[in-house]
């Protein structure tokens, strides 16, 4: 069974990933899904109905298609079907950033521990390790890098950091200290 890191913990899955459903009673019966966006497209309102429903988006699929959505939509699943295959962090920047999506971000598929700090980045914060990979080595991935100097959804780069730190105590800013003074 798939490990589900969140919140920088393991913890108890109780959402059902049905990748293959093709309709709504393929769904499991009392219990929260993450259904396919093909399928949410199609029975949209009666999975609403239904309740406790998530979006399953694969590579292919435009996030867009969920955007006027994102707050019916308690969790959002981006599929990594490969690890080469990087479509998903552009996914979850669109949906953080553009969207304004605030539910659980959750990469399934191929997600490795050399991922996840990444993954972070790019707004996801649930993350289903496939079996056998070691949840314990995947938490610790969260940890191998410090800082980074790219924008992120979870950061500002270092040296915009910087540029707004106060140098000397005076008040001045590192910004301020190098602009040209208009004559």
């Amino acid at each position: 069974m798939p490990t589900l890191i969140k919140d920088g913990r393991t913890v108890d899955d109780r959402w059902a990933l049905a990748r293959g459903a093709a309709s709504i009673a393929d769904l499991p019966d009392g219990v929260p899904a993450i259904v396919p966006l093909a399928l949410w497209i199609e029975r949209r309102a009666a999975l609403i109905a239904r309740g406790e429903i998530g979006v399953l988006l694969l590579p292919a699929d435009d996030p867009a298609a969920i955007a006027p959505d994102v707050a019916l939509l308690p969790v959002v699943a981006v599929d990594f079907p490969q690890f080469t295959d990087g479509r998903g962090y552009s996914h979850a920047r669109l949906l953080r950033e553009r969207y304004a999506f605030g539910g659980e971000l959750r990469a399934v598929g191929d997600v490795g521990r050399d991922q996840l700090y990444y993954l972070a980045q790019c707004g996801f914060d649930a993350f289903l390790i496939p079996d056998g990979r070691s949840a314990e080595d995947a938490l610790a991935g969260f940890s191998d890098f410090s800082d980074g100097y790219q924008a992120t959804f979870a950061r500002t780069p270092w040296f915009r950091r910087r540029a707004r730190a106060t140098v000397g105590g005076a008040g001045t800013s590192v910004r301020a200290m190098t602009r040209t003074p208009e004559p």
